[in-house]
């Protein structure tokens, strides 16, 4: 059937004519950019040097300023320390090349044997020999061709070019020119580095200024593109010296003259990406072939720098480098052709340090957002994106290992909680948009042999004579059923034995064949985002049936409705829950409430008499540093914008709030301090004290172990955040908690600053100066509501 339609929609025209003009505005602009980087490259390259040298010698000058020198004589001390490390560097390179050119022609006698050698090797027979023959008699024909018809040629005259005297002046420029070059090069350069080092805080003003738009982001940009480049110049420093020094005791070891200029010249060189450890080798692999009467030296020279190279590259750079630039392996080596090309070799050196300045304009500049994507080493994928994609590819095999990979400490029950519903949650506002049959059969059949592989590889171990006492049932397709056979995996985990019931839509008759004899808890699964109508059917028809059961609803799309107080009951329902691990939670509470009110208090942890004992000897709880713990509690409200904020301290019995941010009900010792107190098994933070880590609670409400907190009751908190405060021989006096009237969540940078916070209070507790708090062990961080412990 034909149809009359407009061949051009005018709204989808002026949108493809903007975005083809936004193409070429940008095609433009580059070509400007890097036109000026190549013309301009006399200039900018001192420029470029000048500050890659000031980014390393800042925390010098810095240390001296802080020391009480003034600023441009701590500049002028270390510059003048460089230029004489440089020119002792230089005496040294010269002395021993000196040394080497004096002994050079006591080697010309093994020199010329290896090479005899080498040719008498050449010339014995050899597999091609053939070839070479049929060469030369070609070659000969030719050459009779030639020399046939080229009888009449004229003989060769004799020139010779006598060339005209030039003056002693025009002489001397011509040695001094090429010395003069870099000599300027090194003027600019220092005047440069002067500068920067002088004048860092007017440098730093104007760049801001650029950069424009967010102070803050604009000056967390600085910071970043300073701490990487430091931290990789340093790391650089550290392996090359770790690289060169083995290098020069190997060749003294072996026996290679000029030892100590070669270990010396392998970490200078070093610093030339790629080039640099070629470089390296050939002198003392060339010197050790001259040196050596046999092949030997040569031989052992070869294996210490393949195995000086294979520990550097595989183990040394790895352990010291880490993420310190940021940048991935494919943009270190296109950062590496484009400057090389636009600067020469200078550009080659200067490649890492400016690309890692372009990563990080791509982060604090939205506009320029796909710097971060091209150059950036983080995955611009997260891990349920990956999964998903590998899914639709038809590829689950690579979906397999992802979750292998994402699955820490063998806590499957995490990675269902923050990975897996999530796939699922992709599938689910995709499946009638964007998804096609084949894609859906693909994932469905995908994510069937991702469960199986995963209960496979994790096995539950259950007392099989203990009966299901729990049936998991998807609620209206299929995505809700492969919900319900994580949650059935992750509550044998547990040791909670379940059944799946993968019914989908439950009609009467679906309710009236369900076999649910001895079952106790009902959990109905659902990813629709308004369920409230299928609830509400399916508890009535499931009491009619089974008067007895308990229900428990999961929405993996919560509406905010049915979350509020008494919403999910007038539906039918007993309880519902949002995530993994809040429902394994919660029906292991409904099933067993003694076991589980008796995992809800925190096991003490083994040096407690110790924590005590320390703890006593701060003398904090008879309250002489209230004052001072009372600001910080304050402090940290004020920079976390929670309702209020409480340093806590737990002794062998009790709880006692040592300081707090506003005045809060509750209990209070009877002496003069005055504190808030409570038993332990109470306690808000002995959770902390025991675990000794960071935990955060995104809703109080989503979990079993703090909805009927007493303290979270008392003072109405659905959000709670404590670091531990431990001391520098890491015992755990108390927390710092941070505790709101409404839920959220902390991002990583939060997260570390309330760390950081931590260390300050238990400075002011024990009087010791404040103290960097240890980088906890990195494990995943959740995406619940539920309390877990979270990594830095």
């Amino acid at each position: 059937m034909l149809r009359n339609e407009p061949l051009d929609n005018p709204k989808q025209l002026a949108i493809g004519t903007a975005d083809i003009l936004t193409v070429a505005a940008w095609l433009v602009v580059t070509t400007v950019i890097v036109a000026a980087l190549y013309l301009g490259r006399s200039v900018l390259t001192p420029l470029a040097i000048a500050f890659l040298i000031g980014f390393a010698l800042k925390p010098l000058v810095t240390w001296l300023t802080r020391r009480g020198l003034p600023r441009i004589i701590s500049v002028v001390a270390v510059i003048l320390t460089l230029i004489s490390g440089l020119v002792g560097l230089g005496m040294l390179v010269t002395s021993q090349l000196s040394t080497l050119s004096a002994e050079l022609p006591a080697y010309q006698t093994t020199i010329r044997q290896k090479i005899r050698d080498l040719g008498d090797a050449m010339e014995r027979p050899g597999m091609f020999d053939g070839v070479l023959r049929t060469f030369d008699s070609v070659q000969a024909e030719v050459e009779a061709t030639t020399e046939g018809t080229g009888s009449n040629d004229v003989p060769a005259q004799r020139v010779e070019v006598v060339e005209s005297q030039k003056p002693p002046l025009a002489t001397l420029l011509e040695w001094l020119a090429p010395t003069l070059k870099p000599l300027a090069t090194a003027g600019i350069v220092t005047v440069f580095l002067i500068l920067v080092l002088l004048d860092r805080g007017d440098l730093r003003d104007r760049l801001i200024r650029l950069l424009g738009g967010n102070l803050h982001k604009s000056t967390d940009a600085l910071e970043d593109a300073g701490r990487r480049i430091s931290k990789y110049l340093l790391m650089q420093l550290v392996v090359n010296v770790s690289y060169g020094v083995p290098m020069a005791l190997g060749l003294w070891f072996i026996g290679v003259p000029g030892w100590l200029l070669w270990g010396t010249l392998a970490a200078l060189l070093r610093f030339i990406p790629y080039l640099g450890p070629l470089l390296s080798a050939v002198f003392p692999l060339a010197l050790a072939f001259a040196v050596g009467a046999g092949w030997e030296m040569v031989i052992w020279t070869l294996a210490l720098i393949v195995f000086l190279e294979l520990v550097s590259n595989n183990i040394v750079e790895p352990l010291l480098y880490g993420t310190s630039t940021g940048l991935s392996a494919m943009s270190l080596i296109a950062a590496a052709t484009f400057w090389t090309a636009l600067w020469g070799p200078v550009g080659l050196i200067l490649s890492t340090p400016l690309t890692v300045c372009l990563l990080v304009l791509g982060r604090s500049n939205p506009q320029l957002g796909f710097l971060d994507t091209l150059l950036g080493s983080t995955p611009v994928l997260d891990i349920p994106t990956r999964i998903y994609q590998r899914l639709i590819a038809d590829n689950p095999d690579d979906a397999i290992e992802i979750a292998e990979d994402a699955i820490v400490e063998d806590r499957v029950i995490d990675f269902y909680n923050d990975y897996g519903i999530e796939v699922l949650r992709k599938v689910s506002d995709d499946y009638r948009d964007n998804a096609r049959p084949e894609h859906r059969l693909r994932v469905f059949s995908g994510m069937d042999a991702l469960l199986d592989d995963l209960k496979e590889s994790h096995l539950a171990t259950i007392d099989p004579s203990r009966a299901p006492k729990i049936a998991c049932i998807g609620g209206r397709w299929e995505i809700d059923s492969l919900a319900c056979e994580m949650l059935v995996h992750a509550l044998a985990l547990e040791g909670l034995p379940a059944v799946e019931r993968r019914e989908g839509v439950m009609t009467t008759r679906h309710v009236n064949s369900l076999d649910l004899g001895g079952i106790e808890i009902v959990c109905l699964s659902y990813f629709s985002r308004d369920p409230a109508l299928s609830i509400k059917a399916f508890c009535r028809r499931l009491r009619n049936r089974w008067p007895g059961i308990r229900v428990v609803i999961a929405l993996w799309n919560p509406p905010p409705a049915l979350l509020k107080p008494d919403a999910i009951s007038l539906l039918g329902a007993d309880e519902v829950v949002t995530t993994v691990q809040e429902a394994v939670t919660r029906i292991h509470h409904m099933i067993a409430p003694e076991m589980a009110l008796r995992r809800q208090v925190a096991q003490k942890p083994e040096n407690d008499d110790a924590r005590v004992k320390a703890l006593l000897a701060t003398n904090v709880l008879d309250g002489h540093a209230r004052e001072e713990l009372d600001n910080l509690a304050k402090r940290a409200a004020a920079i976390f914008n929670v309702k209020f904020a409480v340093i806590s301290a737990i002794d062998a019995a009790d709880e006692y709030i040592v300081g707090q941010s506003i005045e809060l009900p509750g209990t209070k010792t009877q002496d003069d301090a005055e504190l808030i107190t409570m038993p332990r098994d109470e306690a808000i933070c002995d959770h902390v004290v025991a675990n000794g880590e960071l935990l955060v609670v995104d809703d109080t409400q989503r979990d079993p172990r703090f909805a009927e907190h007493p303290a979270v009751q008392l003072w109405n908190t659905k959000f709670y955040a404590g670091a531990p405060l431990k001391t520098d021989d890491g015992m755990v006096l108390g927390a710092l908690c941070l505790l709101d009237s409404e839920p959220r969540t902390l991002s990583e940078e939060e997260l570390k600053v309330l760390d950081s916070m931590a260390a300050d209070v238990i400075s002011v507790m024990t009087g010791k100066e404040f103290v960097e708090p240890a980088a906890r062990q990195k494990k995943n961080k959740p995406s619940t509501g539920v309390a877990q412990k979270v990594p830095d």
